[in-house]
C-alpha cells in the first residue's frame, strides 16, 4: 500500500514515527505501576528489583551500540520493522514469566527494541522531514512517547484501585494472587501499540539520505517526491550533492582521508550531543519515572494516592510537551533547553529538602537486627508497629523525635564481599510481607553476575561468610501534606522537562551530527545516554536506602547544572535550519548568522 497524497502522507509519518514514541515510553514507563506488585509477589530483594528496572536500560544499551551500524546496513525503516518485532515478542516473555532470570531476559529483549527505536525514529525523522517540520516532527516522536508513559500510568492507576478493593475483602492469599495477576496485565496491554506500529514501518518510504548514501539517486529522489514538493525536492537534492562532492574533495588524499573525522564539523556536534545526552539521563528522569510511585509512598501518600500521583505526573508531562511541540520551531531549541534545565534544577532542589526533613533524622538500630541473624544467617522481619517501636527503643536518645509516627526501615547488609539492600517496608502497611534477608538475595549465582556486581569481590569466601547487618536505616514517614507537596514539586520537575530536555534532546541528538557520522555518532550518543540510565537506575534503590532520597535528588540537580551551561553557552540555535546549513555551521563556514553559540 502507498499513500500518494503528500499532506495524508506526511501525517501518516508523523503517526509512525509517533507510534515509536509510543512503545519508547510504555517501555520506560510500564514498570513504575507494575513494580509494587511485583515486588509483592516476585520474592526478589531490592537489588533484584533494581536489575528488573535497569534491565530494559542495560538493553538499551546493548542494542545502542550496534544500531548506527544496523542502519546503515538495512536501512532506516527495515530497522524499525525489527524494533517493532522485538518489542512485541517481549511482552509474553515477561507476562508469562516466573522467576527471576526469564523476567529479566523480556526486560532486555524490550530494552533492546527501546535502544533500536531511540536510533533509528529521530534518524529517520531528521532525514525524512523537511527542515520546516523537522522540529515539530521529532516532537511528536516526544509527544507520543508522554503518552505512551501516561497510559502506562493510567492502566497502573486501574490496577491500584482493583487492588484496593481485594484488599478490603481481608483476604491475604487472595490479594497476593491478585497482585501476580496485576503486574502482568499491566504489561499485556502494552501488545497492540507495538503490532501496529510493525504494520505501519511497512508502509512508509527508505529515509533518502540512506538512499542517496547507497548510491541510489533516482530511489532518493523519489522518497522526496513522496513528501515535498518538486522544488523542494530538487533543492534538498542539490544540497545533498555538493555535500557529497564536498566530503569527496576533503578526503581525496591519503591523509585528509585519516583526519577527516577529527575536523572541527565532525568532533564539535559529537561532544556536545554527547554531553547533552549524558546529561539529560544525569536528570534522573528514568528513574524518577521508574520509581515515581514508590518515591511517592515514601514521601508520605498512601497506595492509591501515589498511583494518582503517577497519573498527574504523567498528565503533566503529556500535556506539556504538546507546548514544547509548538513552541520548538518558533523559540528554538536553544532557549527550550535553557528554561527547561533552569526549572529542572529548582524543583530537584526543593524536592530534595522536602525528604531532608524527615531523614535528618532517621536512626540506625543495626546492632539490634544483628542479634536477630539466626543460626542459618538469615532474618525474616515483619515490619509493623510492634517492631518499630522494639528497634526505636534500642536506638536510644536519637530516636526520641520521631516519637509515634509511623516510619520506614530499610535494611542494608552483606555476606563478605557483596552487599545488597531491602525494600522500604513501612510500619503502616497491614498487607506488607515480610522483609526476608539472607544469602541467596545478596551473593550472585556465579563469577560472571558476581564480575558484575563487585569486580573484586571474593565469591567463595561469600558463599561461607556470615551475615552482617550494616545499616538498619529507619526513618519517619512524612506527613500526607508533605507527600502532596513533593508530588507538586514532581510536578513541576516533569514541566520544565517536557518543554525542553524532553522535546529537544533528540533534536539535538539527530541534527547536530553531520550526515556521514549522524547514524554511528548517534548510536555512541545514546549509548552514553543509556549507559548512565543504567547506571542510575541500578544503583537508586541501594543508594536511597543508605543516604535517602535528599541526596539522589541533590546530585541529580547538581548534573543538570551542566546540562545548564552546556545548553546557555555551548549549543548553538538550530531552528529552520536544513542538515547541510548545520553541518556548515560547524565547519566555521557561518552562511547563516542565525547558527552562533551564543
Amino acid at each position: 500500500m502507498e499513500i500518494t497524497d503528500k499532506a495524508s502522507y506526511n501525517r501518516f509519518l508523523l503517526l509512525v514515527a509517533g507510534l515509536g514514541g509510543l512503545l519508547y515510553g510504555v517501555d520506560v514507563g510500564i514498570i513504575a505501576g507494575a513494580l509494587p506488585y511485583l515486588e509483592a509477589t516476585s520474592g526478589l530483594n531490592a537489588g533484584q528489583l533494581s536489575t528488573v528496572v535497569a534491565a530494559v536500560l542495560l538493553g538499551s544499551v546493548i542494542s545502542t551500540l550496534f544500531a548506527g551500524v544496523l542502519a546503515d546496513w538495512m536501512g532506516r525503516r527495515l530497522l524499525m520493522t525489527l524494533s517493532g518485532v522485538l518489542f512485541v515478542v517481549s511482552i509474553p516473555m515477561i507476562a508469562l514469566s516466573h522467576g527471576y532470570e526469564p523476567l529479566i531476559l523480556g526486560r532486555l529483549l524490550q530494552g533492546i527494541s527501546a535502544g533500536l527505536i531511540g536510533v533509528v525514529v529521530p534518524l529517520y525523522l531528521a532525514e525524512c522531514l523537511s527542515a520546516s517540520s523537522r522540529g515539530k516532527g521529532t516532537g511528536i516522536f516526544q509527544w507520543l512517547l508522554t503518552l505512551g508513559i501516561t497510559a502506562a500510568a493510567v492502566v497502573g492507576m486501574y490496577f491500584s484501585f482493583r487492588v484496593d478493593q481485594v484488599a478490603k475483602l481481608g483476604d491475604a492469599a487472595r490479594l497476593i494472587a491478585f497482585k501476580d495477576t496485576a503486574w502482568r496485565s499491566i504489561f499485556w496491554v502494552s501488545l497492540p501499540p507495538g503490532i501496529l506500529f510493525v504494520i505501519g514501518s511497512l508502509m512508509v518510504a527508505e529515509s533518502p539520505r540512506w538512499l542517496f548514501r547507497r548510491g541510489k539517486h533516482d530511489a532518493a529522489y523519489a522518497a522526496l517526491l513522496r513528501s515535498r514538493t518538486t522544488e523542494q525536492a530538487d533543492l534538498e537534492l542539490k544540497e545533498m550533492e555538493q555535500a557529497a562532492a564536498a566530503e569527496k574533495a576533503s578526503t581525496s588524499t591519503g591523509a585528509g582521508a585519516k583526519e577527516s573525522l577529527l575536523r572541527r564539523k565532525y568532533v564539535i556536534p559529537f561532544v556536545l550531543a554527547c554531553v547533552i545526552l549524558a546529561c539529560n539521563q544525569a536528570t534522573g528522569i528514568n528513574s524518577i519515572i521508574g520509581y515515581n510511585t514508590n518515591i511517592l509512598l515514601q514521601s508520605g501518600l498512601s497506595d492509591v494516592q501515589a498511583h494518582w500521583g503517577y497519573v498527574l505526573f504523567t498528565i503533566v508531562n503529556f500535556l506539556v510537551t504538546i507546548g514544547g511541540v509548538m513552541l520548538v520551531d518558533r523559540k528554538g531549541r536553544k532557549f527550550l533547553l535553557s528554561v527547561g534545565t533552569a526549572g529542572i534544577i529548582v524543583s530537584l532542589v526543593c524536592t530534595g529538602f522536602l525528604f531532608r526533613q524527615t531523614e535528618r533524622l532517621r536512626v540506625d538500630s543495626k546492632t539490634t537486627v544483628q542479634s536477630m541473624v539466626n543460626s542459618d544467617q538469615k532474618i525474616a522481619l515483619t515490619y509493623d508497629q510492634t517492631l518499630a517501636k522494639t528497634l526505636l527503643n534500642s536506638a536510644g536518645d536519637a530516636a526520641q523525635q520521631i516519637g509515634t509516627t509511623p516510619t520506614s526501615l530499610v535494611v542494608i547488609y552483606s555476606y563478605g564481599d557483596f552487599h545488597a539492600a531491602t525494600k522500604a517496608a513501612r510500619s503502616d502497611d497491614t498487607a506488607a510481607t515480610p522483609i526476608e534477608i539472607n544469602r541467596e538475595s545478596c551473593v550472585p549465582a556465579n563469577k560472571v553476575v558476581a564480575f558484575f556486581s563487585n569486580p573484586f569481590g571474593d565469591l567463595d569466601a561469600a558463599r561461607q561468610a556470615p551475615l552482617r547487618i550494616d545499616n538498619a536505616l529507619i526513618t519517619p514517614l512524612p506527613s500526607q501534606s508533605s507527600g502532596w507537596r513533593v508530588a507538586i514539586t514532581l510536578f513541576i520537575f516533569m514541566a520544565f522537562f517536557a518543554i525542553g530536555p524532553g522535546v529537544c534532546v533528540w533534536l539535538a541528538l539527530s541534527e547536530l551530527m553531520p550526515t556521514r557520522i549522524r547514524s554511528n555518532g548517534m548510536s555512541i550518543a545514546l549509548l552514553i545516554n543509556q549507559a548512565v540510565s543504567t547506571g542510575i537506575a541500578a544503583t537508586f534503590l541501594p543508594t536511597v536506602g543508605k543516604y535517602g532520597y535528599s541526596a539522589m535528588f541533590f546530585a541529580f540537580a547538581a548534573c543538570t547544572v551542566i546540562y545548564f551551561i552546556t545548553a546557555a553557552v555551548f549549543l548553538p540555535e538550530t531552528k529552520g535550519k536544513t542538515l547541510e546549513e548545520i553541518e556548515a555551521h560547524f565547519e566555521g563556514q557561518r552562511k547563516n548568522p542565525d547558527l552562533a553559540p551564543a
